[in-house]
């Protein structure tokens, strides 16, 4: 079960959705984070999300009406990859959302482990896990650790005609600095 509140360090591919219970002239500023308020500057959205670390590169708030036909449902299928079976249960629900939402990726928490406590004028919808490949791991053909492999392929002696190369190149290489030494000495 994903855990709407705890964002755990290594959490990975989960969003989070919430309702936002604010007029289309305050959500600007709501969603702005270089909002100054009356002695710092602070964002209200990650206030409301009682987060203490919030990436803005991964936080959409956006109209659900922006979504046309589509419905929220099939955007968060088709534009974010959760899996159809994991909406289908929240579909009735996600399609029936009016107004506007934020959706935060686990991205966005930056790995910091946190607890989030939203208030209003957010209100939690639910979360959803993208759809991907379930890790699994099998085990070793070899389970004893000090087992020694066998078959180690043995590092090749060089051949007669490999060392007979690089002798021929070394002995070129000192008689081109003697030769060099030569010409300097002469001029």
């Amino acid at each position: 079960m994903i855990d709407p509140v705890n964002v755990g360090q290594y959490e990975k591919g989960l969003y989070r959705l919430y309702s936002v219970d604010l007029t289309a002239d305050y959500i600007a500023a709501f969603a702005d984070p270089n909002y100054s308020g009356d002695d710092d500057t602070v964002w209200p959205l990650k206030e409301a999300l009682g987060a203490t670390h919030l990436d803005e590169d991964f936080v959409e708030v956006f109209d659900v009406a922006d979504l046309a036909d589509m419905g929220l449902a099939q955007y968060m299928i088709t534009g974010n990859g959760v899996a159809e079976a994991d909406i289908e249960p929240y579909r009735e629900l996600l399609d029936g959302i009016t107004g506007y939402v934020v959706m935060v990726a686990t991205s966005a928490f930056g790995g910091v482990e946190q607890t989030l406590v939203p208030v209003a004028p957010l209100r939690y919808i639910a979360a959803f896990k993208e759809d991907g490949m379930e890790v699994t791991f099998e085990p070793l053909p070899n389970p004893d650790p000090q087992a020694v492999i066998e078959d180690a392929p043995l590092k090749k002696k060089p051949s007669d005609a490999a060392m007979s190369g690089r002798i021929a190149t070394i002995a070129l290489l000192v008689m081109a600095v003697l030769v060099w030494v030569m010409i300097k000495v002469a001029g």
